[in-house]
């Protein structure tokens, strides 16, 4: 009879560990710097994502297989940032940001126009694309770079230095006009001077200042903006107008009750009540046809990638790995109240998509960079800032 793995360990004999093909396969995800438990609810939200698309575009496949197609082109542009050191991502930060910087001073000059809004870049017969979302990724790594080459918690002049830095962008993208965007970027900015340590005084302090811009702010908004937030507060005024949107999508997701009724079964949705079904209110499909268990599964999953996304960042060596990782993932949690706040009627309409199962290309593989500089951070914990 073969001896067990402890006895002939205990005698001394050449043996190789029972678990040697968890271990190799362990290496192998270490060796391309890659999370497979992060990967994994990442794909499971994208396959959820890409049902629940086929429902909301109107059963279109091609649709479908365009998202699939840019799903893959953003898993690979994950896969290639994993492999790039945090040394590396900290040396070409200050270019990454001048570049959106410059990109977006070139939209505001030569930007193509779309649904009433001047946000691309176009190169001829090559691409279409929107600088801003360049700077979802940027905009925090900026002011993790700068915060992490200063004393910590940050000092009012860092503080003010960061601001300037968040404050070009936003409002760059803000004149677009492109509200969402502006929010998501500055968010993104602030979540890392945030876990940089910032004091209660100061975040009092800018909270008081924030809340005394309100009025400019109003004054400063479009007027389509402004009808927003007042069809927020009284979507009843104008319900065949600007609140048939919010008013199907609650219609929709409360007549989905507990279990829903059922994939490609959604009344609002399948007769084309529901605006913008495949984009921006797509929880509203989603909580037609599957109700709130369905709407509370793919919830959960959001909820351990924000999870898993905080462990990884948490664990990173070093103050620019853990501002930057922490700032994506919240951002992403950001991403995820937003637009089911909207759909839902807790907040105003600001064009916010669903976090990879919106239909959208540009904003997926940005949202797939991001968690790939987060991998890339846990994977080269090696890595200390000079």
């Amino acid at each position: 009879m073969a001896m067990s793995y402890l006895s002939r360990r205990l005698r001394g004999y050449p043996v190789r560990p029972p678990n040697s093909g968890m271990t190799r396969r362990k290496r192998f995800w270490e060796r391309i710097h890659i999370d497979p438990w992060l990967l994994i609810l990442l794909l499971v939200l994208m396959t959820a994502g890409l049902g629940v698309l086929y429902s909301a575009s109107g059963q279109r496949l091609e649709t479908v297989i365009a998202q699939a197609t840019r799903f893959m082109v953003a898993i690979g542009v994950l896969v290639v940032l994993a492999q790039v050191s945090p040394a590396t991502l900290l040396r070409w930060t200050p270019l990454a940001y001048v570049m959106g910087l410059l990109m977006l001073v070139a939209v505001e000059l030569v930007g193509d126009m779309g649904m009433g809004a001047q946000r691309w870049l176009v190169i001829p017969g090559v691409i279409r694309f929107q600088p801003s979302e360049l700077m979802k990724l940027a905009m925090p790594m900026m002011v993790a770079a700068w915060l992490s080459r200063h004393e910590l918690p940050p000092r009012l002049r860092d503080v003010a230095i960061c601001a300037l830095i968040i404050g070009g962008p936003v409002v760059l993208i803000a004149k677009q006009p492109d509200l969402g965007t502006s929010l998501l970027v500055a968010s993104a900015g602030v979540f890392a001077v945030l876990l940089a340590g910032l004091s209660w005084r100061f975040i009092l302090a800018l909270g008081m200042m924030a809340a005394a811009a309100l009025p400019l702010l109003w004054m400063n908004l479009h007027d389509y903006q402004r009808q927003r937030v007042l069809t927020f507060l009284h979507p009843d005024s104008d319900p065949l107008g600007s609140g048939w949107n919010i008013i199907q999508s609650t219609t929709a997701i409360g007549s989905g009750g507990l279990w829903g009724k059922g994939w490609l079964e959604g009344t609002q949705s399948q007769l084309e009540f529901l605006p913008e079904r495949h984009t921006d209110f797509i929880v509203a499909v989603l909580g037609e046809e599957f109700g709130l268990v369905g709407m509370l599964v793919v919830l959960m999953v959001y909820l351990l990638i924000v999870m898993r996304g905080l462990w990884l960042a948490a664990t990173a060596h070093d103050t620019f790995g853990r501002l930057v990782g922490g700032a994506i993932i919240l951002t992403f949690f950001i991403y995820v109240f937003v637009n089911v706040g909207m759909v839902s009627g807790i907040l105003p309409v600001v064009g916010v998509p669903l976090p990879l199962v919106s239909f959208g290309g540009t904003s997926s593989v940005t949202l797939m960079a991001g968690f790939g500089i987060l991998m890339s951070i846990h994977g080269h914990r090696r890595f200390l800032p000079r």
